[in-house]
Parts: structure tokens; sequence; C-alpha cells
């Protein structure tokens, strides 16, 4: 457990009713202008999926899933999602979408090894979006076109926001700023990756860092990514490698880079296979999920999630997820936070 209490935070909204009320605005407005800047279709999104078929989310790959057999079954394991990255390519598939359309769903995740803070839950809820491109829509271009919507989709909430709540003032830029995992570590050679978001996007205030996953010129990687979804290895057009990334703003209230959003185009089937490889999990080509892909039976797709709670911090300059979603923290935490006048839900 970590807490960073705010020097002097208040609660700009004034009370736990005004706050529930702006987190409803935000998650309405968000989810409908994301939406209209993706062409996404909203869906129904399960919270388990069953073991051992590849569609969970391994994140980096060390985190448990919640795991439970189901007695009508014949007790066969199912396990409580980490995020839809993979389902959600699926269900593209299912329905048929064609290219430049998509869907979106609210995920709800549980994932029990986080390190509690003021940004990290063991409860996650995100916007996971995922819109079918063509195989030549896998560029650098494409991918930056789609962050700027995301952006654009963000800055009009924070605008539409601060007519409902005057209070909160926007503090976002009128552009996103996009820089290489690469270029992060020749510009900040002496600074850890934390440190070097903290410097760029103090700096720029909203920034993309693009090749998350990918091992970096001194062998480490920027931050993990599973071998399975993103595509952090294809070679781009700045003369890197990646066609990933995430969205990170500058947190006024907290002091540092703020990320609200992991995406990226997906592997082809290349890439897949090189991520696997380098990752040692060449078992993995096997499960459901990885043979499909394998086979050529999946559409390309870019994708990723909006953190809900997350954006909702951002946008009603809150210091702890907590004063936005309901969760299990430690009874110290919880002191602390009330002792800073921080009221966790």
């Amino acid at each position: 457990m970590s807490l960073f209490i705010p020097q002097g935070y208040t609660n700009l909204l004034g009370s736990a009713e005004a706050t529930e009320k702006a987190i409803k605005t935000v998650k309405d407005m968000f989810q409908n202008n994301l939406s209209a800047q993706l062409a996404l279709l909203r869906v129904t999104a399960p919270m388990v999926v069953l073991s051992g078929t590849g569609i969970n989310d391994d994140l980096n790959g060390v985190e448990r899933p919640v795991r439970f057999p189901i007695k009508d079954m014949g007790e066969r394991q199912a396990e409580v999602v980490h995020s839809l990255a993979k389902w959600k390519r699926l269900k593209l598939a299912e329905l048929g979408v064609a290219p430049g359309r998509g869907i979106y769903t609210d995920m709800n995740a549980l994932r029990p090894d986080e390190e509690l803070d003021n940004l990290h839950s063991i409860y996650v809820d995100q916007w996971d979006w995922e819109a079918v491109i063509r195989r030549e829509d896998r560029t650098l271009d494409f991918l930056k076109k789609t962050v700027r919507r995301i952006y654009e989709a963000i800055k009009v909430t924070e605008n539409k926001l601060y007519v409902e709540f005057p209070q909160i003032a926007p503090a976002l830029p009128e552009e996103i700023y996009f820089i290489h995992s690469e270029e992060l570590l020749r510009r900040y050679p002496g600074l850890t990756p934390k440190e070097r978001e903290d410097a760029i996007v103090r700096e720029h205030k909203a920034v993309f860092i693009i090749g998350i996953g990918g091992k970096l010129s001194d062998g480490s990687v920027h931050d993990g990514r599973a071998a399975d979804y993103d595509d952090w290895s294809t070679p781009n057009s700045d003369g890197y490698a990646g066609l990933n990334g995430d969205i990170l703003l500058w947190n006024p209230v907290l002091g540092h880079a703020f990320e609200v959003s992991s995406m990226g185009i997906r592997v082809d089937e290349a890439a897949m296979a090189r991520q696997l490889k380098e990752r040692g999990q060449e078992w993995k080509r096997d499960l459901y999920f990885h043979k499909k892909l394998l086979s050529g039976e999946l559409p390309c797709t870019i994708g990723g999630g909006v953190g809900q709670s997350r954006l909702c911090m951002y946008l009603l300059r809150k210091a702890h997820i907590g004063e936005i979603q309901s969760s299990i923290w430690p009874d110290a935490m919880r002191a602390e936070c009330a002792a800073a006048g921080i009221e966790l839900v």
C-alpha cells in the first residue's frame, strides 16, 4: 500500500452528492463522444471467461485471475476477466463488422494483485473498445489519427463538464504530443520509465508514448505488455518498432503523469508469432484464441481501454480513485484519507 496526500486538497464539487452527479455526467458524455468519434456500437460483455482458452488478458503475465469452478459444467474452471482485449476481436469476427466500424462495452474486472494506491484498485472499470481496420491501415499514421480522435472525445467532455460545473476549469492542451519510448529513453537516459513519463508529460500536458512492451536499446522495456494483443514489434514509419502505446495526461492534483488509456493496433499473424517467440510463450499457439488468429480467422483491429474511474478522477480533480468507485481499501488508507478530507466511497 502507498498513498499520496496532496497538500491543501479540497473537493471542488463540495459534496458526495455533487460528485455522484458529476461522475454520471462524465460517463454519459464521454461514451457518447467516443462512440461518435470511432463509429462504435455498444455491446454487452462478459465478466467471466473459461480458463484455458487464451481469451483472458494476461496483462504482464504474472497477475493472478480470480478463478472458480462451475458446478453445472463438471467443475470446469472459469475466471474473472482482467480486460477484454482478445474477447472483443472474437466478437467483431462473430458480428461480421466491416472496416471503419467497431464496438465498445462497459468492462468490469478484478485484479487482486494490484498494489493499492491513489490510482490502483482491485476493481477495474473501463470503456473497452475495438474497431475493424484494413490490413493496409496497420500503420503509425493510422494509430496517431485514432489517438487524436480519442483525445478529442476527452477534450469535448472536459469542455462540456465546465459548462455544468464551472468550478472545474479545463486544463488540456489543444494537441496531444507523440513520442516513442526509445526517443524518451534517449532524451532522459538517467531516469526510470516513470520519471521519464513525468518529465515529458509535465512539459506537454498530454502525451502518447509509442511502442510500449518492446525492447529498448538498453535491453529494458518501458512498461509491460502482453505478447498476444498489442503489436509492439512491427517496424513503423518513424524508424522504431511498435504500433501501440499509452495516453498520459498531466494530473495537476497529484503532480505527475496520469495514464488514462492503453491502446494500439493489434497483432496480425506474423506479429503474434514473433512476439510469442520473443516472450518464450509459443505454447499459446494451441489455445483457442491464438489458433483462430494465427489461421487468419480474425479481422485486423485496433483497440484499447479508457479507464472510467481514471477519467472521472482526472476530470473531476480527485486525489484518489476511491472517491469515484466503491472498492476495498486498507483501514489505514481509509483513516489517512478521511483525515485529509479525501472521502472514499
